[in-house]
């Protein structure tokens, strides 16, 4: 269960030349909040928060982390915004394998074990998987090698036609699900490279006979079973194994690396299918 550093920058995050105006006023209009409403907010007026924007006034740099704050900066582009305004970065970004993130990796790596044999993996804000269990290697079992080599991306990995895809019996509801997640990623972070890996995984073409209404769940699985999200149904030699995922991130993150890494959970969501992983691990 080997931690892989994958690439430094899933956003553009260089200062703007004209100060830190045009970028806190792009979030503001972003988050379709005025800037009265903004300035509430943040216990300032609406004409400050004018001649912030226009370049009329310079803020501080705890009235640029307050209004980060207010209007949900990502942890990345905070610092972009206080290097725009002319002060220096507040969030470092530790690379994964420095000896300060000893204690992270070591929690993470017995959260993914100890969630065996159910899958889990851990990516960072492009999708790259710096961390994975046995599940997930179950999982991608038959895969090509060219598409394992490192860095690993998730959404490449799942909807690329020769790799998880042809397995998933829900592909329709499921490839849907994954790039509408990565549109609200991608109006979140600002990331060119996001969006390219958007527009490339948009573009494959689906299976002819995963276009359709999906299949219904095989071995024995009730077809009426009550799922409480959407699963995820997808065969692993012959069986179809059904999973909800779940994603966690790490509360008020002090670091940018560690604010951009999610923790996906695969759930078993039939009775058949914790059969089946059990059996498998036993």
């Amino acid at each position: 269960m080997t931690f892989v550093a994958t690439g430094t920058d899933p956003a553009s995050a260089a200062p703007a030349a004209r100060g830190a105006g045009p970028l806190l006023r792009a979030w503001r209009e972003r988050r379709r909040m005025s800037q009265l409403d903004l300035a509430l907010r943040a216990d300032s007026s609406a004409r400050h928060i004018s001649f912030v924007e226009t370049g009329r006034s310079r803020p501080s740099e705890e009235m640029v982390l307050r209004l980060a704050e207010h209007l949900d900066v990502p942890v990345r582009e905070r610092n972009a915004l206080l290097l725009a305004a002319g002060h220096a970065p507040r969030y470092p970004q530790t690379p994964l394998d420095d000896p300060a993130l000893d204690a992270l990796r070591d929690g993470l790596e017995r959260l993914l074990r100890g969630y065996e044999p159910y899958p889990a993996l851990v990516m960072d804000a492009r999708y790259d998987v710096v961390a994975a269990n046995r599940g997930i290697a179950m999982l991608l079992d038959g895969v090509p090698e060219s598409l394992l080599e490192p860095p690993l991306n998730a959404m490449r990995l799942t909807l690329h036609p020769r790799g998880l895809a042809p397995r998933i019996h829900n592909l329709r509801e499921w490839r849907g699900h994954l790039l509408a997640q990565m549109e609200r990623q991608i109006a979140l972070y600002r990331s060119a490279p996001l969006r390219e890996l958007y527009e490339e995984v948009a573009a494959y073409p689906v299976p002819a006979d995963r276009q359709g209404t999906p299949d219904h769940p095989a071995d024995g699985a009730a077809d009426s079973v009550p799922y409480f999200a959407l699963p995820m149904r997808i065969e692993h030699e012959g069986h179809v194994l059904s999973f909800i995922s779940s994603v966690s991130t790490f509360n008020t993150p002090m670091d940018v690396t560690v604010a951009e890494l999610a923790i996906e959970t695969f759930l078993p969501a039939d009775p058949a299918t914790v059969k089946y992983l059990q059996a498998l691990a036993g």
